[in-house]
């Protein structure tokens, strides 16, 4: 792998330059992504230059979609005609299963192999990039056959980000947009209504007593709906079936403020909790 080209040069898209960088990679690296998004990434180091897709993709032995997923899908739908044969396609989208169908459509002339780092911030653009964006982080990949993880291009592909740091994950799409929607999608939903809900009721208030566990529980209300319009889009039926079970459990809650079957949901709760941070 000489050359990567990195589609979309935001937040993402310029920590996996960095990341790239760091860990020892020695190519080049070229951006695709609007003018002032191109000068933020060169700035901080994530790429080399900016070129237009026509003059970048060609010489790409890898290509890293690091869009909005209706971005990566109309990228997907396009850039076939301008790939190198026998490049790798990977992509950064949230959810998998319409991205690895559109992929298998339209993609011929490389390989297509869906992705997901399971990183972040709440800030955006590359001026927010960070090399260690992703160590220790979990990052998908949903190949449609097992062979699809052994061939040169992906096996050099899963040895950067091994060496990145990251986790990898090999899932089924339709498995992981299923998790996904319980372990992300669902935790978004949950804290834009409990802040949505708060506002309705205490909007006009500027001193409130409230402590740091209302910040935590509502950080992720920061996000804005632009970044989750086609996450929730392209993952409704999960996300609806999430959303049905976590409104369930609500009920019991409320339906049982005055027994001790709350006792039961607390020390449930915990439980999970405490293994989800490696205490317990």
């Amino acid at each position: 792998m000489k050359t990567v080209a990195i589609v979309g040069t935001g937040l993402i898209g310029a920590s996996f330059g960095m990341a790239l960088r760091k860990a020892g990679f020695e190519g080049a690296i070229l951006g695709v992504s609007s003018a002032p998004a191109i000068a933020d990434a060169v700035a901080a180091g994530a790429i080399d230059r900016g070129l237009p897709p026509e003059e970048a993709l060609p010489q790409a032995d890898l290509v890293y979609l690091s869009q909005t997923i209706g971005r990566i899908l109309d990228s997907l739908r396009h850039l076939d005609p301008l790939l190198k044969p026998g490049a790798l396609v990977t992509d950064a989208g949230s959810t998998k299963c319409e991205i690895v169908d559109t992929a298998r459509q339209h993609i011929s002339r490389a390989q297509f192999l869906g992705g997901h780092p399971m990183a972040g911030k709440e800030k955006r653009g590359a001026a927010a990039g960070d090399a260690d964006l992703f160590l220790g982080r979990p990052w998908a990949l949903t190949p449609d056959e097992p062979s699809e993880l052994e061939t040169p291009a992906a096996r050099e592909f899963r040895g950067w980000l091994r060496r990145m740091g990251a986790r990898v994950l090999v899932m089924d799409a339709d498995e992981h947009d299923r998790m996904v929607s319980l372990t992300s999608h669902l935790p978004q939903l949950a804290s834009t209504a409990l802040a949505s809900t708060l506002e309705d009721l205490l909007g006009g208030e500027r001193d409130l007593p409230a402590g740091p566990g209302l910040t935590d529980a509502t950080r992720l209300a920061l996000s804005a709906y632009e970044l989750w319009r086609d996450i929730l889009a392209t993952n409704s039926d999960h996300i609806d079936r999430a959303l049905a079970a976590y409104i369930q459990k609500l009920e019991h809650l409320r339906e049982n403020l005055r027994t001790r079957q709350l006792q039961e949901e607390f020390d449930h709760a915990a439980r999970f909790a405490g293994r989800l941070r490696g205490t317990v």
